[in-house]
């Protein structure tokens, strides 16, 4: 159960890019999710995520040499549903129709992501040097904060809020 809960059901096997994989797996999942429960559903996901997420993770690399295998991809998916948060609680705020899920703002959340992850600046890197399941998680949520902060920024230029 552990290594579906830390592979995303699979997606973490792909040879190429796994992380890159695992952050657009989580991408449908999430407009399903926001679709189906709006902003508090996938708010709620996304914790409970981070929790299993970090519990299977213990688990999965338990006395293994290496801490953050690159199979691990629920990480990615709590990152990448962090980052997609602001653009669920602005339509779901704004009463927009649950299903429909602008492609600029998850464009942004994915790009923007995935650079805070590969180039990890700052607080992510400090996060990823922790070498422990939490630290695993850690960077990516860091990441996928950074990432709703620009999608926030865009958003409120798009939508003429900054000026």
């Amino acid at each position: 159960m552990t290594r579906l809960i830390t592979t995303f059901f699979g997606v973490g096997l792909l040879p190429k890019a796994p992380g890159t994989w695992g952050s657009l797996a989580a991408i449908p999942v999430a407009w399903l999710l926001h679709g189906l429960l709006g902003f508090p559903g996938l708010f709620l996901a996304t914790i409970a995520a981070f929790l299993i997420g970090w519990w299977a993770i213990g688990i999965e690399t338990a006395g293994k040499d290496n801490h953050d295998p690159s199979e691990i991809v629920i990480d990615e998916v709590v990152g990448i549903w962090i980052a997609l948060l602001p653009l669920s609680y602005g339509m779901w705020a704004n009463g927009q129709p649950q299903w429909l899920f602008p492609y600029p703002g998850w464009v942004t959340a994915f790009i923007f992501f995935r650079l805070f992850d590969i180039w990890k600046p700052g607080p992510v890197g400090w996060a990823d040097r922790k070498h422990t399941p939490l630290g695993v998680i850690l960077d990516d949520v860091i990441a996928g904060v950074m990432a709703a902060f620009v999608v926030m920024l865009f958003a409120g230029i798009y939508h003429g809020l900054i000026q």
